[in-house]
């Protein structure tokens, strides 16, 4: 049977945190950079008004009619709550599609693999709609996938995976005393992105810490009503949270030294030249606070990073929330050595790269 005369190709990339990992929720600055592995929303127009939707990489579909706001059928029923957005919004479908989606991101893995596939297919439904006009810019379109993925379900997650994903390249995202976002120069060279295999919780892991320093915070502006984490001192925090229970102060304390790692990387990046050597440092600084301040690295993630760091990686730590999948190291000079010593402690390495932001793909 030959194909349909139209074809629509989507895509977006998976992220890395640089600097900032657990802030982007708390309103405080954060350093990312889009990676060379992405997701796909493929399609064809169909007679029918129905959308048939294939997921080969987890064995899901999906089908319905696009017409009212649709039921969610499962947790986080991201395909269809990112309709129901739309659809509130205005947009119509007048014809049916039938829809292929697929990645090369680790599924559940820290590296933002669903909001990748939600601004990718955010961006499809607006081309088959044709309300591109709701999302002319890469900024807005984060915004709806954020409704749709994060605000939508009442989930604990920040914006930086929708920023990231769909403006690409390296970022600076801050959040409080006005939301701003600037493009960076991406770190020169490669990451090795390492997949541990542990399968995480990440909604559980980024409501606990997110619910301790809330709670922390809390505790004390009741004592001291304009304590701000977007300026308290690490001195001022130890002294302020000393009668804390450790499971309270060690986040708060980790919160306020991120924000301090964070302003150093971007220092870094706003410098004449490129310092390899403490931008690895910084990123194995920040691993030591979350492991020991906020408890979200695994013994193996810490194999995995110590095994690339001896093996000539500057620096590295765990990506996104925590409680296993993905770490990755910085590996300017020889990432097959570190994908090699990453994957003999047990880890599933790729070479990666900074990487372009959403892209939309037509063929006649």
């Amino acid at each position: 049977m030959d194909k349909p005369p139209f074809h629509l190709r989507v895509s977006s990339p998976g992220r890395i945190c640089l600097f900032g990992e657990h802030q982007d929720y708390l309103d405080l600055d954060v350093i990312a950079s889009a990676i060379s592995l992405r997701f796909y929303v493929e399609g064809f127009p169909r007679a029918e008004r129905g959308f048939n939707i294939q997921l080969p990489d987890t064995g899901e579909e999906d089908s319905f009619f696009p017409e009212t706001e649709l039921p969610y059928l499962k947790p986080r029923d991201y395909l269809r709550s990112a309709v129901n957005i739309l659809l509130r919004l205005g947009c119509r479908f007048q014809q049916g599609w039938e829809i292929t989606m697929h990645g090369e991101i680790p599924i559940n893995a820290g590296t933002s693999s669903s909001s990748a596939m939600v601004v990718a297919w955010t961006r499809f439904l607006l081309e088959a709609c044709g309300r591109v006009d709701l999302a002319p810019k890469p900024e807005a379109l984060a915004e709806l996938a954020h409704r749709a993925e994060v605000l939508e379900f009442r989930e604990p997650g920040g914006m930086m995976d929708h920023y990231t994903s769909a403006l690409g390249g390296t970022v600076w995202i801050q959040f409080a005393g006005g939301f701003k976002i600037r493009r960076l120069s991406s770190p020169p060279g490669t990451f090795v992105l390492g997949d541990s295999l542990e399968k995480k919780d990440t909604t559980g892991t980024l409501g606990s810490v997110r619910e301790r320093v809330t709670r922390g915070l809390e505790i004390l502006r009741k004592e001291y009503p304009g304590l701000n984490l977007s300026s308290v001192s690490e001195q001022e925090i130890l002294n302020l949270s000393r009668n804390l229970p450790p499971e309270i102060r060690n986040p708060l304390h980790g919160a306020v030294v991120n924000r301090i790692l964070t302003q150093e990387g971007l220092k870094l990046f706003e410098a004449p030249g490129f310092n390899f050597q403490e931008f690895g440092r910084l990123l194995t600084e920040q691993q030591t606070v979350l492991r020991e301040l906020l408890g979200i690295s695994t013994p193996k993630i810490d194999r995995l990073l110590q095994a690339a760091l001896e093996s000539g990686a500057p620096g590295g730590k765990i990506n996104g929330s925590g409680g296993g999948g993905c770490m990755f190291a910085y590996a300017p000079d020889d990432p097959e050595a570190v994908a090699r010593a990453i994957e003999r402690a047990g880890g599933r390495p790729y070479i990666v790269r900074p990487a372009s932001g959403l892209t939309v793909e037509s063929r006649l």
